[in-house]
C-alpha cells in the first residue's frame, strides 16, 4: 500500500516538474523555431548578443543567416540566435518599464 501511494506522489511531482518546468521551455523553443523559419530577406532582427541588423539571406540548410550590422558590415550568424524581430517602439517601452523598477527599488 505504502508503495503504491509512493508512486502516486512521485507521478504526480513528476507531472509538476514536466508542467511548470519543461512545457514552458518546449513551447518557447517552438516559437523561436516558426520565427527562424519565418523570417526573409530585408527583415530586421535582434541576436543573441543583443546586435541590430538586417538579414541579406539564409542558408536553411546550413542553419545559417548572413546579417548586415552596419552600412557595409555583414556577418555569418547562426539562425537559431536571431531572436526576434526589431521592433523600436517595444524596446522603449521595454527599457521604460526597465527605467520605473530600477528607480522604485
Amino acid at each position: 500500500m505504502d508503495f503504491f501511494f509512493f508512486a502516486f506522489v512521485m507521478l504526480l511531482v513528476l507531472g509538476a516538474y514536466w508542467s511548470l518546468s519543461i512545457f514552458p521551455r518546449q513551447r518557447e523553443f517552438e516559437k523561436r523555431q516558426n520565427f527562424v523559419r519565418a523570417l526573409a530577406a530585408g527583415d530586421e532582427v535582434i541576436t543573441a548578443g543583443g546586435l541590430i541588423g538586417k538579414v541579406l539571406s539564409i542558408d536553411a540548410e546550413a542553419g545559417t543567416a548572413l546579417v548586415e550590422i552596419a552600412d557595409g558590415v555583414v556577418v555569418r550568424a547562426v539562425s537559431a540566435s536571431l531572436l526576434q524581430a526589431f521592433d523600436p517602439e517595444e524596446l522603449a517601452r521595454n527599457a521604460q518599464l526597465g527605467l520605473r523598477k530600477t528607480e522604485n527599488a
